[in-house]
C-alpha cells in the first residue's frame, strides 16, 4: 500500500510581533506574567491599573529592557467610562491592530452572603460583571473596525464552576460572566472572527488568593493531595498565551486551571 504522508504543518513561527493586546489588570500578580509572556512574544501592550502607579512602572521598565517591547500604561477603574475609552484610543497611538484584550480585573467580594448588603451586591455586580463585559464590548467594536479577527480572554472563578459555600456576592457575578462570554463567542464569531473565551482559575499564589495562602487556609488542599500544589501565576500565563494566539480555533469555552480541585471538592 504505497501512502504518501507529509508533515507540513502550517504553525506560527511569528510570535505576536505586530499585534497590541489590551491587559486590563495586566500589572498584578496574576496579570503580570501574561504580560510578560506576550512581550516575550513580541506583542505591544496596554497594561491597565487601578491605583498601583508604581507597581505599573516597574513592569513596564522590565518588559522594555527585557524585550525592547512598547508598553503603555492606562490607570483607572474600568468601570469607568472614560477609562475604557482610554484603553481603546492608546492602541490607536500605538498604531498596530488591537489582537486582543485579557481582562484581569475584579473584586473578590469577601463579605459573606448572610452578612451582604443591597450595596455590596451591587458593588460586586459592577466590578465583576458590569465592567469587564462593557470593555469587552468596546474591544470587539474596535477589532471590528479595524476587521482583526482577534481573541478576549475574561476572568472568572472555580467557584462559579462549582457551588462553594458562602460564595453567591462573588461568584454570582463570575457565572454570570461565564454565560455573557458565551453569548458574545457566539454573537461575534462567524464572519467577524472574534474569539471569546474565559479562564476560571484556582487558588495561586498571586492576585486574590495569595493572603489566604500566606495564612495556611488552603494548606489542607495540598496535605490531602486534593491538589499536587498551588497553582503558579505562569500556570494562567500558559493558557491567555494559546487563547490569543492569532487564528486559534478556540470560542466560547471555559478553562479551569486549578489543579483539579472543582472535581474534588467532596475531600475537602
Amino acid at each position: 500500500m504505497a501512502a504518501e504522508h507529509t508533515f507540513d504543518f502550517d504553525f506560527n513561527d511569528q510570535g505576536l510581533k505586530g499585534q497590541t493586546f489590551i491587559l486590563s489588570g495586566g500589572s498584578g500578580g496574576l496579570g503580570s506574567a501574561s504580560s510578560y509572556l506576550l512581550a516575550r512574544d513580541g506583542a505591544s501592550l496596554i497594561v491597565g491599573y487601578r491605583s498601583n502607579r508604581e507597581r505599573a512602572e516597574a513592569l513596564r521598565e522590565e518588559l522594555q529592557s527585557r524585550f525592547g517591547t512598547i508598553v503603555e500604561l492606562i490607570g483607572g477603574d474600568i468601570g469607568e467610562a472614560t477609562v475604557r475609552e482610554r484603553l481603546i484610543q492608546a492602541v490607536k497611538r500605538i498604531g498596530y491592530p488591537l489582537g486582543g484584550l485579557v481582562c484581569f480585573t475584579g473584586d473578590p467580594a469577601r463579605v459573606k452572603f448572610d452578612q451582604a448588603s443591597e450595596t455590596d451586591l451591587q458593588a460586586s455586580m459592577g466590578e465583576n460583571y458590569i465592567a469587564p463585559i462593557l470593555l469587552a464590548r468596546a474591544a470587539a467594536e474596535e477589532m471590528q473596525s479595524s476587521s482583526v479577527s482577534g481573541s478576549i480572554v475574561l476572568f472568572s472563578t472555580m467557584q462559579a464552576i462549582v457551588p462553594f459555600e458562602s460564595s453567591i456576592n462573588y461568584a454570582g457575578p463570575k457565572v454570570a460572566l461565564v454565560h455573557a462570554a458565551r453569548i458574545m463567542a457566539k454573537q461575534w464569531g462567524g464572519p467577524s472572527g472574534i474569539r471569546v473565551n474565559v479562564i476560571a482559575p484556582g487558588v495561586n499564589r498571586a492576585g486574590m488568593a495569595l493572603q489566604s495562602i500566606s495564612s495556611g487556609k488552603y494548606d489542607f488542599f495540598v496535605e490531602k493531595a486534593i491538589i499536587p500544589r498551588f497553582g503558579r501565576p505562569e500556570d494562567t500565563a500558559r493558557v491567555v498565551r494559546l487563547l490569543v494566539e492569532p487564528d486559534n480555533y478556540l470560542t466560547g469555552q471555559v478553562i479551569t486551571v486549578d489543579g483539579g480541585l472543582t472535581l474534588r471538592r467532596d475531600i475537602g
